[in-house]
Formats: C-alpha cells, sequence, structure tokens
C-alpha cells in the first residue's frame, strides 16, 4: 500500500503561545492510505529516526468504508515523527494516523520549561484536531469515520491520552511539593526542571494561566478507545477518583526491562485503578525506548542509548508486534461500537 503523508500547522486561540505572543502553534502530520499510482519519495531533511518514503499530498485511496483515525501523541521532548513507525504501520492495518508535534515539549522547536512542567496542555492540542477537521481534511473528507475516532501515546504522550479519556491531574510530577528527596529533578531532556518552576511564576503569565489549569478535566468523548505505550512516572500525578471513573477501553504495552518507567510503578499502578484496560507486558528483554523509531546514523551519534538495545532484539519486529496488537484492539472497538 502506498503511504500517504500530509503535514501543517493550525493555531489555537484559547491559549497563548509560552512567549504570550500569539496564539498556541500545533504542527499535525497526517499519514493515510494513498491512491493507486501515487509516487513515494523520501521525506527531505536529516532526521535522528529512520522514515520511509511518503507519496506527499497523494489523493487518499478509495475504500468501502471510512478509514477509523488514531491520534498519536509522541514522548516528552519527541515529534510526532518519533510515532511514524506506528504511523505507517497502522496505516497498513486500515486505518488513518494523525500526530502533532506539543509545543515546547517537542524536538521540532527549542525546549521550554514550561511545557515540561505542564503536560496537561498537551490533551487539547489533540481535541482541537477534531475541532477543525476542515482546516485539515481537505479532500479526505467523507474518507474518515466520524464515529471511529481512536487515541496513541507513548510514555508522557500516554498522559496526554488518559487526558482525554478522562484522568484528571492533582499535581505536576516536578513541583516541588511532589518531589522525593535524593529524586530526580526533571525528566532526561530537562534534568533540572524543578527549580525552573518558581522563577516561571514570577515571570510568566502564560504559565501561571496554564497551572490554573491543571486540574480541568480534559475529557474528550469521541476518543473511543486508546492505547497506552509504556505510560511515564507522570501518570502518578492523576487523581485516583478520576481514574476510576474512566470508561473507555484502554491496552497498555510495556516492555518487561522498562527501567525508565518501571512497569509495577507505572503500567501495574495504573492498570490496577481503570475499569477497562488491558495490561501487556512485552517479553524478551524490551526496555522503555522500543517504542521509538529505529535510528540513523545521525541519531546513533547524538543519542545512541535511544536506539540501541540488546543482543536479539530486533526494533523492527517488535514494533509489527505492537502495531498487530493495536490493530486487533482498535478493530476490536470499532466492531463493538457497531453492534
Amino acid at each position: 500500500m502506498k503511504l500517504g503523508f500530509r503535514e501543517g500547522v493550525l493555531y489555537d486561540e484559547t491559549r497563548q503561545d509560552w512567549d504570550a505572543t500569539g496564539p498556541r502553534p500545533v504542527r499535525w502530520s497526517l499519514w493515510y492510505p494513498a491512491a493507486e499510482g501515487s509516487i513515494e519519495t523520501d521525506i527531505p531533511g536529516r532526521s535522528w529516526f529512520r522514515r520511509a518514503a511518503v507519496a506527499r499530498d497523494a489523493p487518499v485511496r478509495p475504500a468501502a468504508k471510512p478509514y477509523p483515525l488514531v491520534l498519536l501523541s509522541h514522548g516528552t521532548g519527541a515529534s510526532a515523527a518519533a510515532l511514524e513507525w506506528l504511523a505507517r504501520r497502522l496505516v497498513n492495518r486500515g486505518f488513518i494516523a494523525l500526530g502533532v508535534d506539543h509545543h515546547g515539549n517537542t524536538g521540532g522547536e527549542p525546549y521550554r520549561a514550561e511545557a515540561f512542567a505542564c503536560l496537561w496542555e498537551r490533551a487539547p492540542d489533540l481535541s482541537l484536531l477534531l475541532d477543525r477537521r476542515k482546516d485539515w481534511q481537505d479532500d479526505l473528507a467523507g474518507h474518515i469515520g466520524t464515529d471511529r475516532v481512536f487515541a496513541a501515546g507513548f510514555s508522557a504522550g500516554a498522559y496526554t491520552v488518559m487526558l482525554l479519556l478522562g484522568a484528571v491531574a492533582q499535581f505536576s510530577q516536578f513541583e516541588q511539593s511532589s518531589l522525593k528527596a535524593g529524586g530526580p529533578r526533571g525528566p532526561r531532556e530537562f534534568p533540572d526542571l524543578a527549580d525552573h518552576i518558581p522563577s516561571l511564576f514570577r515571570t510568566s503569565t502564560a504559565f501561571r494561566q496554564s497551572w490554573s489549569r491543571m486540574s480541568q478535566s480534559y475529557r474528550d468523548d469521541r476518543i473511543k478507545a486508546a492505547l497506552l505505550c509504556a505510560p511515564g512516572r507522570s501518570i502518578r500525578g492523576f487523581s485516583e477518583e478520576s481514574l476510576k471513573a474512566v470508561d473507555k477501553p484502554a491496552l497498555i504495552l510495556v516492555g518487561d526491562a522498562d527501567d525508565t518507567a518501571p512497569v509495577e510503578e507505572c503500567s501495574s499502578w495504573l492498570h490496577a485503578r481503570l475499569r477497562r484496560s488491558t495490561l501487556k507486558i512485552l517479553p524478551g528483554g524490551l526496555e522503555h525506548y522500543i517504542f521509538l523509531p529505529e535510528g540513523t546514523a545521525l541519531g546513533l551519534s547524538f543519542a545512541e542509548h535511544l536506539f540501541t538495545d540488546p543482543a536479539g532484539i530486533d526494533r523492527s519486529d517488535a514494533h509489527d508486534e505492537i502495531a498487530d496488537q493495536a490493530g486487533v484492539f482498535f478493530h476490536g472497538v470499532g466492531i463493538s461500537a457497531d453492534s
């Protein structure tokens, strides 16, 4: 199947960018089945990630019924391109996939402490895409099912997706009151994050406004089910009461050797508090970053730890298995909704 690809940017007029100079940008990437005869070419530019050739802006391949849509949320500090491996495999399994670069928390722009502290701002990025379908669908309108919308996220992206299912944040992971003695003061990408928060309260109106939105509900009932890949420690900031009220199906996938988001501390903890979740621990020594793409020579030179797996593990094979499980899960939810 030919892989279609489009990208663009929307602006959320209801929220400021972190500089408070304009509306929040929401950059999006769309992968879809392209019509037969479309020409695929390599994506230009340097990247840490291996990416498949795409038929840019090609017409969609017609189908007997509209394609289900999967919204994608990347891990902290990454980008929509970090889930290209999942997007193109979902396309091959009968879906259309739509990801975003979360402003200030993406490698596509300079990192911002505000964005790493205020992870709840990521969820409305995905809801905006559904609110403003006409701004990105174009000729795809009618080919995307409005009643079969799912979401998938990795690490902090799983946190994002849980917000869409109805989880409510009680605290930010790296605020002073929640820090453990001797524990990390920020994620790998922003290790001194906690030290920035006091000054942001003093100097940033955009940050103070965001902080006041922490415990709002970001539930979006258009999302029918969710795939949660290796949810990170940030999920421990959710209200347990709100987790118990989540009524949408969730599939949690995590590697058995994940020491960044340990199974018992994160995935098992979350699974025990959700009413309709399935937890699958992937065997074979799979670590946290198995959910990232295969790396290019550039990626290996800058961040070898992200792309190097233990001996005997083929990341592409693991990705195939993850996508298989995701496809079966989402299609199963769609069939249940029809019956």
